[in-house]
């Protein structure tokens, strides 16, 4: 039966985020069962970036009733920004918020690995009323407690997306653990490495007192339509091994964790 009929038999069911950067990836997550989009550029690349009005327009379009979180990152590398970065971020957040999506996904830290909490702050104003997820810039900063911390006390920050300070979160799953225990309000919501394999893993961290959500690509490289060999050392793809190669989520990915949860919920109901 199909995630999307189904009468949930948990009181808190687990909602499925996926991370998407085209309009073929948003369809396999949605016909996979995702409960929500994380919309981004170029995934493959650094962990993605803002993703354009245009690509949220046509995912909009197909799939008007599946709540989108976007992600604000004017660019790859660091979480520090700069005046003119954060008037992008600004500027691209004020011009979101009137297209009818759910959320931004964002986070700045100071140059020495702490949450900038007033550049922070200042990006959730702009958001607001809007949802605020604070990405995996948390997991690159110096201490994940005292990161939970400063982000809690930022009013109108929803989730904190993390692998536990690790490349996985299977492998932070202790972590994990412990953010959950100690966050008060903010949700903590698992990503990186969440496939059918580890979500035995991951499931039990969920809060019973707060939503419970996971984050998921169930992406990976497909070949490009292209029929001509790309030129060697142009840099037109995400590395030499890449050049021509595409990013995509597979359908199949998301149905595989979708109905391991479904599975898991149903025999703990």
């Amino acid at each position: 039966m199909s995630f999307l009929t189904k009468t949930p038999t948990h009181n808190n069911p687990v909602l499925v985020e996926v991370c998407v950067d085209s309009v073929e990836s948003s369809r396999a997550a949605f016909e996979a069962g995702a409960d929500r989009l994380e919309v981004c550029a170029s995934l493959a690349v650094g962990g993605g970036t803002t993703p354009s009005q245009g690509l949220v327009k046509a995912i909009q379009s197909l799939f008007p009733r599946t709540p989108l979180m976007v992600m604000i990152r004017p660019r790859v590398g660091d979480f520090v920004y700069s005046e003119d970065d954060l008037d992008v971020m600004k500027f691209d957040i004020r011009n979101f918020k009137t297209m009818g999506i759910k959320g931004f996904v964002f986070g700045v830290l100071t140059e020495i690995g702490d949450i900038d909490v007033h550049r922070t702050a200042s990006l959730v104003q702009e958001a607001l009323p809007l949802e605020v997820t604070f990405h995996r810039a948390f997991d690159m900063s110096n201490d994940l407690e005292a990161a939970l911390l400063a982000i809690q006390e930022i009013k109108g920050i929803t989730r904190i997306l993390t692998s536990g300070g690790k490349p996985k979160a299977p492998d932070g799953a202790s972590t994990l653990r412990n953010l959950v225990k100690l966050s008060k309000s903010v949700i903590i919501i698992p990503g990186s490495g969440i496939n059918n394999e580890t979500i035995d893993i991951i499931l039990p961290i969920l809060p019973l007192n707060l939503p419970r959500e996971i984050h998921m690509s169930g992406g990976g490289w497909s070949d490009g339509r292209s029929e001509v060999d790309p030129k060697a050392g142009m840099g037109m793809g995400a590395s030499e091994e890449h050049a021509a190669d595409v990013w995509k989520t597979y359908k199949h990915s998301v149905e595989l964790v979708r109905n391991r949860i479904d599975f898991l919920e149903d025999n703990d109901a």
